[in-house]
């Protein structure tokens, strides 16, 4: 199998890259700036790997770049800026496309524009395949199969530690009415940008005080199909929704060091109402949120290629069976508790 990294060079593609070689899937790089693509190249193992140079802006050299591969993981945000074009590029080239996107709206477009296309090309298109979107979504399915049809399901994030990469922050600040709003809830069929919070305060796992929350918008909002609304850690959701004064993001560091990565922790809480009344609770946990998604993004592709998947813009639970999955993550230190 040989899959495309799209942004090879940035923070999470070079994180990315080693996870596909673990797995046997043989890894293309690709973005914009050739000089960075070789340079991140002349690591072990993969000093030989193909490196192709495609930019966003010409969507002839990156229908080249992916032409004969097997699928594409975009690792290059702001995904609003420009994730539809890549994943429209990659199904035009009859690539199955996985992205690292945590960005609402982008996400939510995908879902809406390129699910015929998909369908046509015979190929699998499943956006926001990170720690958070895989792992919430599956654990949102399991949820329902076991409380039936739901009333509410609230979903609650909350990270310590670590840090935040330069390209994350891009990401945050090209949707940053977005973040300040609190993003979309789905209720009653509809969309809805200003609905309130409906909780204030979350006990996370191993607290023993609730931990106040406010709306945030979450990856699996868009992808469970069923009355859902994310809410964050307040303090988290504050930092991000503030306005960065201009060159703050390009003198960060490019993202959080070995032992940054290795310190931090987060947690995801699924709180679900079945329609009688019935509650149930997931929890989420796991260390590593950069290098996590790597290994989400790379298990994605690896069972496309061994299971394959249907055709079209999936949710994660469409594309891959949550059991399995869910215990496959259990290894590289991803914990989930279910219980009513």
């Amino acid at each position: 199998m040989r899959v495309a990294v799209y942004g090879a060079y940035g923070y999470q593609g070079r994180l990315t890259v080693p996870e596909l070689i673990r797995r046997g899937i043989e890894p293309v790089l690709i973005g914009r700036n050739g000089d960075r693509l070789r340079a991140a190249a002349e690591v072990p193992d993969i000093a030989d790997a193909d490196v192709r140079v495609a930019a966003i802006d010409d969507p002839g050299g990156m229908a080249g770049a992916f032409a004969g591969l097997d699928a594409v993981i975009n690792c290059a945000g702001p995904f609003t800026l420009s994730g539809t074009a890549v994943a429209r590029t990659a199904i035009a080239a009859r690539c199955h496309y996985l992205d690292t996107s945590g960005e609402q709206l982008a996400i939510q477009r995908i879902y809406d524009t390129l699910c015929r296309d998909a369908e046509i090309a015979g190929v699998a298109v499943i956006p926001a395949v990170t720690d958070a979107g895989v792992p919430g979504d599956l654990v949102a399915h399991q949820l329902f199969d076991l409380l039936g049809s739901l009333d509410e399901l609230i979903s609650a994030h909350v990270f310590a530690g670590g840090g935040i990469s330069r390209g994350s922050y891009r990401s945050f600040a090209a949707i940053s009415a977005t973040t300040q709003s609190g993003g979309l809830s789905f209720f009653d069929g509809e969309w809805i940008l200003d609905e309130p919070a409906r909780r204030t305060s979350i006990v996370f796992p191993r607290a023993t005080t609730a931990v106040p929350v406010v709306k945030f918008a979450l990856q699996e909002v868009v992808s469970v199909p069923r009355h859902v609304q994310g809410v964050g850690d307040a303090e988290l959701a504050a930092q991000l929704a503030t306005e960065v004064p201009p060159g703050f993001i390009e003198n960060l560091p490019e993202g959080p060091d070995d032992e940054a990565r290795n310190d931090q922790r987060f947690a995801i809480v699924l709180e679900a109402v079945a329609t009688d009344g019935a509650t149930a609770r997931g929890v989420i946990e796991g260390s590593d949120s950069y290098g996590t998604t790597a290994v989400i993004a790379a298990e994605a592709v690896r069972r496309l290629g061994t299971d394959g998947a249907p055709a079209g813009v999936l949710a994660p639970a469409q594309a891959f069976d949550p059991k399995s999955f869910l215990a496959d993550l259990q290894k590289f230190g991803i914990e989930t508790d279910i219980r009513r």
